[in-house]
């Protein structure tokens, strides 16, 4: 069995959190070269080279960011354990890191994620947006600990991820008053012509759009595509366009965006997924934020 030496592994994270080994020398009282060969044999250790030189800098790789972020988990809670047997309180939060699918709406982001701030203890949270693929390749390095997406992780997108179902919701329209009460009248009929916003293609919400637009033998104007869902109720909100959002949170984009609904989507259907790395939810945040949303949001 290979193992690890942590006093290495200290030098490194040094030299990673103050910048450069020169600095790293004050912190741990050691020389240069002293430094320089820990480092290196804990490069050969693992078999991988953890920084590269960017002019005079000391620049992570891909690998050694994910070294650092475990060294940091490592030392901090190496550091915790100092305190519990002092008899001090540690104050740490429990970390949350989410990657979020663009085109999920921002509100119901919020709404998913509010739970979590309900545990009985302290929660950190730290929220990235980003295109689905990017999100979930994160995950495999265990940068996120889960994915809120629309679209659910397929074979084809090769990461080794689970889905989780948190629930489904219908789909209505909303514009802003003068439009709602244009198009309202014989709906969904008064939608052929009308002006619409539509989401990015190659989206599931797009997806399902164009397929019921062909049921309905209805042709709106498109006047404009988004990638992001909250630039587009914006537009929407300035009169630009009718738009497509799902029902849970239609009292939200109601008081939100200032506008009125026109009328649902019958059989347009969107399904939301928490995507973890994990086959059975363990983090007590994301397990509250799957149970709240099955239970209340999408009940």
């Amino acid at each position: 069995m290979a193992w690890l030496n942590y006093h290495h592994l200290l030098y490194f994270w040094t030299v990673a959190r103050e910048g450069s080994i020169a600095r790293a020398t004050r912190k741990l009282h050691l020389t240069q070269p002293t430094i320089s060969a820990q480092i290196h044999r804990l490069e050969e250790s693992l078999g991988e080279q953890l920084f590269t030189r960017s002019g005079r800098r000391l620049v992570l790789t891909e690998v050694g960011q994910v070294v650092y972020r475990y060294a940091d988990e490592i030392f901090t809670l190496g550091r915790e354990l100092q305190d519990v047997l002092a008899g001090q309180p540690t104050g740490r939060p429990l970390r949350l890191s989410v990657g979020i699918a663009d085109q999920l709406p921002k509100l119901l982001a919020h709404r998913l994620l509010a739970p979590a701030f309900g545990l009985a203890e302290p929660v950190h949270l730290l929220c990235r947006e980003g295109k689905p693929d990017r999100l979930f390749a994160d995950l495999t390095t265990h940068d996120l600990d889960l994915v809120l997406s629309d679209a659910p992780v397929t074979a084809e997108t090769r990461v080794r991820a689970f889905n989780h179902l948190l629930g489904e919701t219908g789909v209505a329209v909303f514009g802003v008053a003068p439009l709602a009460e244009k198009y309202r009248r014989g709906f969904p009929r008064s939608l052929d012509g009308a002006p619409f916003l539509l989401p990015a293609a190659g989206t599931a919400l797009r997806h399902s759009l164009e397929e019921w637009f062909d049921r309905q033998r209805v042709r709106p104007s498109i006047v404009g595509e988004f990638s992001d869902s909250a630039l587009l109720k914006v537009f929407g909100m300035g009169g630009l366009g009718l738009f497509a959002a799902p029902t849970a949170i239609g009292d939200d984009i109601r008081r939100q965006y200032e506008v009125k609904a026109i009328g649902p989507l019958d059989g347009v259907r969107e399904a939301f997924y928490a995507i973890t790395v994990e086959r059975r939810l363990r983090h007590p945040a994301v397990v509250a934020i799957s149970e709240a949303a099955r239970e209340r949001l999408f009940a």
